[in-house]
């Protein structure tokens, strides 16, 4: 297995074994998209203002990348910024975006080190042109990369991302271009901000919360879900493996017929869960 790291600390060996051991339990995920939720409740918890959890959670994201480019990850997309984080007290976005371009400043030449390339979705535009900068620098930086691609979903919404869809078809509609019966999945898909990216096999959501929070909503029909009750701040790669080895237990059966796990197979995930 590649060695990587965006955080310059040399990986361990019993981390070596345990991503070994789940290689080997089953399929890795291609695509994980993860809600991380519970920044402003750990900072709470703590007796710090909600940014203090905000920051804190930048640990998390170079934890979790740099775990799941070592697993073989393909796609990892975080919900980073929602639509609906516009609704927030002033004073907390605009320490959002500062830290959004801070981080973007620090980390992107680690990116490009480590053949990662950083792609979005969302409302661009409605970030400060400083922001919109930096970030378009570091996907210009590492659009050639390969290993794995991290997206960035910032000021998305699925209900956006749908509406958007629609529009696109519409107006070729409207210019003859397109007929309304041609119209299916497929190019539905063809038409979301995700057309380049496969649909998350696996989505994980922190802080114990039970909901999509208008997360991809089109684009996770049959997606695996992983839900954990610790805040994002706390979420590091030992509880990925949890949620990669629930994923290895469970059969996609995208609504059809049940074809049945092999006893050996099952049991050696579970040793490895209880291990």
């Amino acid at each position: 297995m590649e060695s990587y790291s965006l955080t310059n600390k040399e990986q361990t060996k019993a981390d070596r074994l345990k991503q070994k051991e789940i290689s080997e339990c089953g399929t890795i995920p291609e695509h994980i998209a993860i809600i991380m939720d519970g920044n402003g409740r750990w900072a709470k918890g703590k007796g710090n203002v909600r940014v203090y959890g905000h920051k804190a959670g930048v640990d998390s994201v170079r934890d979790i990348t740099e775990a799941c480019a070592q697993l073989g990850v393909k796609y990892l997309t975080l919900y980073a910024f929602s639509t609906e984080n516009w609704g927030r007290p002033s004073n907390e976005v605009n320490a959002l975006i500062k830290l959004l371009v801070h981080t973007l400043r620090t980390e992107a030449d680690k990116l490009h080190e480590n053949n990662i390339k950083l792609s979005t979705i969302g409302q661009i535009e409605r970030f400060p042109n400083r922001c919109q900068e930096e970030l378009l620098d570091a996907i210009q930086l590492t659009k050639d990369n390969d290993r794995m691609q991290l997206c960035l979903a910032l000021s998305y919404s699925g209900r956006w991302d749908i509406t958007e869809a629609v529009k696109k078809m519409g107006e070729k509609i409207k210019n003859g271009e397109l007929d309304p019966e041609e119209i299916d999945d497929k190019l539905i898909d063809e038409h979301l901000s995700t057309a380049r990216i496969p649909d998350p096999d696996l989505i994980i959501r922190t802080s114990g919360e039970y909901r999509l929070s208008n997360f991809l909503l089109w684009q996770l029909a049959y997606s695996e879900l992983f839900i954990t009750n610790t805040f994002w701040p706390e979420f590091r790669r030992d509880e990925l493996y949890q949620a990669i080895l629930s994923f290895q237990l469970r059969e996609r059966r995208y609504g059809k017929i049940d074809k049945g796990h092999t006893g050996s197979f099952t049991n050696k995930i579970i040793n490895h869960i209880t291990s």
